[in-house]
C-alpha cells in the first residue's frame, strides 16, 4: 500500500476494511471469531475491539502459518472453521452461508470459495483434474506458464473441517518461491490422505476482490459505492449521478429525498424524506429530517429540523441545531448555536456560543463575538428580535425578544424588550477634505 497505515485499515466507503470483513462474518453466526494480527496489531485491535478474539503471529510466515497461530483457541474442538482474509472487503455473508451449505452438501473435509477473474494476475489458480475435482491451488509466483492461463482463482476463503485443518497445518513446509508456510498446501496434504476437496465457484468476482495496493482499494470503492447507491435508490432515493454520488456504508436517507452530484454523505448521517441535497454538499454525523434542501454546504455533527434549508457555501459546525423553516442563506457558519424555528440568518454570518429564539431576522456580515481569548461565552436572543447588518454582538450578551439593533451597532449589554440598541458613533463630515489629499484621482 505504500503506507504508514496497516493495510487492512484502509477505508472503504467509510469503514476499514477489516471492519467490513468481520460485519460480514459476524453475521453468518459463528460460535467463535479469531482475528489473526501481527504487524499493526495494535491499531486493529483498536478498531475491532472486543468483537472477535485475537491471535498475534509475531512472525510472517504466510498464510498457513497465520491460521496455526489460532491453535490454541479453536485446536481442540469439533465443527466447522471459515478461514477470510481481512483485505477482502466485499464478500456478503449470504456468499459465505452458501460456501457453508455446500460444503455440508458435499460432506468435504475442504472447500474452497473460488471466482473466474477477467485478470488472474496475482491470484491463487485452481487447478482441478479432468472430472472437475480441485488438485490443488498454486500461488502466481510457483505456477508455470500453462497454471498461470488458468482464469478460476483462490478467493481466499476456505471451510474446514476444524480437526484436519490443524493437524494438516503441523505437515506443511516452506518450499516455495516465497520461503512461506501456505494454507493452500492443506488442500494437496488432505487430497493425498484421501479426504474430499471441493469448491464452490462463486458468480460475482468483483466480490472477492483483494486489495494489495492503492489502484485495488480504489476499484473495491467503486464497486462498494454502486452497490450502496443501487440499495438507496431501490428504496426510493433519487440521485442524478450515481457514478459520482459518495455515500458511505450505514447512512439512512429517506424516500423521495434527492442527490444531486458530487455529495458525501457519511455513515452516521440519517436524512429524512423529501430533502434535496445539491452538488458539493458535504455532511458529516448529522440529521437531518424531512423536507430539508441543502445547497453546497458542509455539515458536521449538527441537526436540522423540517423545512429548514441552508447554503449555498455555508457551514455547520459541531452541535448546531437548526430549528423549522429556518433559513441559512449563502456563507452562513453556525457552531454550537440553536436557531429557533422561522429565524433567517440570510448571509456573511457567523454565529457561535448562542441560543436564538422564533421569528429572528439577522442581518448581513453580524458577528457572534463569543471567545475572549481565553474562554468561550454565550449569547441569547429572543423571539422576534431583529438584528440589523454588520452588528457584533460581544458575549455574554442577552437581546430581549421584540427588541431591535441598529445596523453597524457593536453591543455589549443587556437589550430590553420593545427596545431599539444604537452603539456607534455620530457621522462627521469634514469639508473640503478631499482637496487636501495628495492624490485626487482627477488627473
Amino acid at each position: 500500500m505504500k503506507s504508514k497505515v496497516y493495510k487492512v485499515l484502509h477505508k472503504i466507503c467509510g469503514k476499514t476494511m477489516v471492519n467490513h470483513v468481520l460485519t460480514q462474518v459476524e453475521k453468518t453466526k459463528m460460535d467463535n471469531i479469531i482475528t489473526i494480527v501481527g504487524y499493526g496489531a495494535h491499531d486493529v485491535e483498536n478498531e475491532l475491539g472486543d468483537r472477535t478474539e485475537y491471535a498475534i503471529q509475531h512472525q510472517q510466515l504466510g498464510t498457513g502459518n497465520a491460521v496455526l497461530q489460532a491453535e490454541d483457541k479453536l485446536g481442540q474442538l469439533d465443527g466447522t472453521t471459515m478461514v477470510v482474509s481481512g483485505d477482502t472487503p466485499l464478500f456478503k455473508a449470504s456468499t459465505f452461508k452458501k460456501l457453508f451449505k455446500y460444503h455440508e452438501a458435499k460432506k468435504a473435509a475442504v472447500t474452497v470459495l473460488t471466482s473466474v477473474a477477467p485478470d488472474p494476475t496475482g491470484y491463487g489458480r485452481v487447478i482441478r483434474n479432468n472430472a472437475g475435482g480441485v488438485e490443488r491451488i498454486v500461488e502466481q509466483k510457483d505456477a508455470d506458464k500453462k497454471e498461470q492461463a488458468v482464469h478460476e482463482i483462490n478467493t481466499g476463503v476456505y471451510v474446514f473441517d476444524n480437526q484436519l485443518l490443524f493437524d494438516a497445518l503441523h505437515r506443511t513446509n516452506n518450499k516455495n518461491a516465497q520461503g512461506e508456510y501456505y494454507l493452500t498446501d492443506v488442500i494437496e496434504i488432505l487430497k493425498n490422505a484421501g479426504k474430499t476437496i471441493a469448491a464452490y465457484k462463486m458468480s460475482n468476482f468483483y466480490e472477492s476482490m483483494g486489495v494489495n495496493n492503492r489502484v485495488a482499494l480504489a476499484k473495491a470503492t467503486k464497486v462498494m459505492q454502486k452497490e450502496i447507491n443501487n440499495r438507496y435508490m431501490e428504496k426510493g432515493v433519487s440521485m442524478i449521478d450515481p457514478e459520482h454520488t459518495y455515500i458511505d456504508e450505514g447512512a439512512k436517507i429517506g424516500q423521495d429525498t434527492v442527490i444531486e452530484p458530487d455529495v458525501k454523505i457519511d455513515a452516521n448521517t440519517k436524512i429524512g424524506s423529501n430533502c434535496l441535497i445539491q452538488s458539493g454538499s458535504k455532511i458529516f454525523n448529522c440529521t437531518i429530517h424531512n423536507h430539508v434542501r441543502v445547497t453546497s454546504s458542509q455539515l458536521q455533527d449538527s441537526e436540522m429540523f423540517d423545512d429548514s434549508n441552508i447554503g449555498p457555501f455555508s457551514h455547520l459546525r459541531p452541535n448546531a441545531k437548526i430549528g423549522k423553516h429556518v433559513h441559512l442563506g449563502n456563507f452562513v457558519e453556525i457552531k454550537k448555536a440553536e436557531i429557533g424555528e422561522g429565524t433567517k440568518v440570510g448571509h456573511l454570518t457567523y454565529v457561535g456560543n448562542a441560543k436564538l429564539g422564533k421569528n429572528i431576522n439577522v442581518g448581513c456580515g453580524v458577528i457572534f463575538a463569543n471567545y475572549d481569548g481565553k474562554n468561550k461565552h454565550t449569547t441569547t436572543v429572543g423571539d422576534n428580535s431583529f438584528i440589523g447588518s454588520n452588528s457584533n454582538l460581544i458575549a455574554p450578551v442577552e437581546i430581549d425578544r421584540d427588541s431591535f439593533i441598529a445596523a453597524g451597532s457593536t453591543i455589549t449589554d443587556k437589550v430590553n424588550q420593545y427596545d431599539m440598541a444604537i452603539a456607534r458613533s455620530r457621522q462627521t463630515n469634514k469639508p473640503g477634505y478631499y482637496k487636501k489629499l495628495p492624490y485626487r484621482g482627477d488627473n
